[in-house]
């Protein structure tokens, strides 16, 4: 297992199709290791990295950031994505963020910041 941050191994971030796509972008990977770190539980990645047909067969969407190794959906152990989200906001406002009921989008698009809830 190769460890990418003090908290994260590269096949966390992998594309779930198993087609070895793992290359998450370094800004990225920065702001998710600094949720493990201020929040201090572990953090799940739900969804990193995805090949176009994984991205196609679970219906993202056409230009995700996920294409690129440049968007992860993370989960914060016992914390609500609302706090996440808000916290990420707060310290990062460069980020692209997306809210969900179970899970925070966070993305470094080169056209954002992009907000939205899903």
């Amino acid at each position: 297992m190769t460890r990418i941050s003090p908290d994260f191994q590269r096949h966390e971030f992998a594309c779930h199709c198993g087609c070895g796509f793992d290359t998450i972008d370094a800004r990225t990977l920065e702001i998710v290791q600094a949720v493990r770190d201020h929040f201090g539980v572990p953090v799940t990645v739900n969804s990193g990295c995805r090949c176009p047909a994984h991205n196609r067969r679970i219906g993202g969407a056409t230009h995700s950031q996920h294409l690129l190794g440049r968007a992860t959906d993370i989960a914060v152990a016992g914390v609500a994505p609302d706090t996440v989200h808000a916290w990420i906001d707060a310290h990062f406002p460069e980020a692209s963020l997306g809210r969900y009921a179970t899970f925070t989008h966070v993305d470094t698009r080169t056209d954002g910041p992009a907000r939205w809830n899903g």
